[in-house]
């Protein structure tokens, strides 16, 4: 009689600890303030949000807010740290802007902080995917790791959106902008 062979099944998700972790903080890359907008099919543009500069390290089930500084915010937006480990995913470092969102879709700094005069939803926007399941992202294109990040946020909870993009057209990007009374638009390639 033959030896009786066993499968054992296990979720990709239960895998994490053969990952090796996403770093604890990785410093920004910084906008720098230009005067006109850089024209041509070579940049995307986006729009700058009125917020927080965010990354959300996710990790263990669990994720970690931090700061342009490093520091530690998870516990002032538990919303946002409770929504983030729900993503299709074992591990990610995410980089965004924390903001105050109103009823007409515009971010309000003001709200953010609490002394908002008109009601506003917390919400993390994503604009770049540094890492995911232990993989290191940085060396792809930005427009690579933005795709990848569409599809990681695609059903996220309300509070967790993609920060999209326009390829060219900035300056039609920056007066659009202007409309909406954001803080502007930024340009990355």
């Amino acid at each position: 009689m033959g030896a009786v062979k066993r499968s054992v099944r296990v979720s990709a998700r239960d895998v994490v600890a053969e990952l090796p972790p996403p770093p604890s903080w990785v410093e920004p890359q910084l906008c720098k303030l230009v005067t006109q907008v850089p024209a041509g099919g070579g940049w995307a543009h986006e729009i700058k949000f009125d917020g927080y500069r965010m990354h959300a390290r996710i990790a263990a089930k669990q994720a970690t807010l931090l700061t342009r500084n490093g520091l530690d915010w998870t516990d002032k937006y538990p919303s946002i740290a409770t929504a983030l480990p729900a993503l299709n995913c074992r591990q990610a470092y995410i980089d965004g802007e924390l903001c105050a969102v109103r009823p007409d879709g515009t971010t309000t700094f003001a709200g953010l902080q609490g002394h908002g005069q008109t009601p506003a939803a917390i919400v993390f926007f994503g604009f770049d995917l540094l890492r995911l399941d232990g993989e290191d992202l940085t060396q792809l294109p930005l427009l690579d790791r933005k795709a990848k990040l569409e599809t990681l946020l695609r059903r996220a909870a309300p509070a967790i959106r993609f920060s999209s993009h326009v390829i060219g057209n900035g300056a039609r990007v920056y007066e659009e902008a202007a409309k909406q009374v954001s803080k502007g638009s930024s340009q990355r390639r």
